[in-house]
C-alpha cells in the first residue's frame, strides 16, 4: 500500500469517517473511497453495498476483481449523567465492545473514585461534546432528569443522527422534554427517535436493571439497522 493511501485511509479512522479500501487483485493498487465520495458504475454500486453492510468483499465490476475492505468507527457510547444507573452501564457496555464515556458537570457525582477506568469528564456537554462531536456510530443516553445538562446532548444527537437516542424519565418528564424540543424546531417524525422512557421494557426497578435495559435497547437499535442499511435503509 502506498503511504498516501494509508495516510488517507488514517486521517478518515481518525475523523470517525467510515471508508472501503479498494484494492485492484489484478494490478494490486489500492484506493480509498470516503463515505460520500462520488463513484460511479457497478465498482461505485459495489462500494456503496459495502458500506451499507459493513462486510468485506471481493466484486467484479468493470471489467476487473476488486477486494472491498470496509472501515466503519467502532460504536460509542456517551452516557450524560454520573449516576447510578451510569456505573454499571458504562462496565456492561465495555465489556460488549462500545467505547463509552461519560459527561456530568457535577463534581460530587462526576469522581474518579466512581468510575475508574472509564472514560470521565467532569465538564458541560456542550463543551466536551464541541471538541469530540457526536455521530452516526455513537449512541447517546441521557440520565440525569435536569433538563439544563440534558437537552443540549439530546438535541444534537437528533441533528448529528446517532443511531441511539435515550433519555431517562416518566412520561410525563418526556412529554415535557417533547415539548421543549418541539419548540427548538424539532419536527414529530424526528422526536419519535427519542427513547423515552428508557430501555426495553422489562420491568427493571434496580439500577442494575435499568442499565440491561438499556443496553439491550442500544444493541437493538444498532443490530437492526446494520440489517435494515444492508437492504438499503440508510437514515
Amino acid at each position: 500500500m502506498e503511504l498516501a493511501t494509508l495516510e488517507r485511509l488514517n486521517a478518515c479512522r481518525q475523523a470517525r469517517i467510515p471508508a472501503v479500501l479498494v484494492t485492484d487483485l489484478g494490478g494490486g493498487h489500492a484506493s480509498v473511497i470516503a463515505e460520500g465520495d462520488q463513484l460511479h458504475g457497478a465498482l461505485g454500486e459495489a462500494v456503496a453495498a459495502a458500506f451499507r453492510s459493513g462486510h468485506a468483499s471481493v466484486v467484479e465490476a468493470d471489467g476487473g476483481s476488486y477486494f472491498l475492505n470496509v472501515h466503519r468507527p467502532p460504536r460509542g457510547i456517551v452516557i450524560i449523567g454520573a449516576v447510578h444507573i451510569s456505573q454499571v452501564l458504562a462496565r456492561m457496555a465495555a465489556l460488549v465492545g462500545f467505547d463509552t464515556r461519560i459527561i456530568d458537570p457535577r463534581m460530587a457525582f462526576a469522581t474518579p473514585e466512581r468510575f475508574a477506568g472509564i472514560d470521565l469528564r467532569s465538564d458541560w456537554p456542550v463543551d466536551v461534546l464541541k471538541a469530540k462531536p457526536l455521530d452516526a456510530y455513537t449512541a447517546l443516553v441521557a440520565l440525569t432528569h435536569d433538563p439544563m445538562i440534558d437537552d443540549f446532548p439530546i438535541a444534537e444527537a437528533l441533528r448529528r443522527g446517532c443511531f441511539y437516542v435515550g433519555a431517562l424519565g416518566s412520561r410525563k418528564t418526556h412529554a415535557s422534554r417533547l415539548e421543549r424540543l418541539k419548540a427548538e424546531g424539532f419536527p414529530d417524525e424526528t422526536l419519535a427517535r427519542i427513547n423515552g422512557p428508557v430501555g426495553l421494557n422489562i420491568g427493571a426497578v434496580s439500577p442494575a436493571e435499568i442499565a440491561v435495559a438499556i443496553l439491550a435497547q442500544i444493541i437493538e437499535a444498532m443490530r437492526l439497522r446494520d440489517v435494515a442499511s444492508a437492504k438499503g435503509d440508510i437514515r
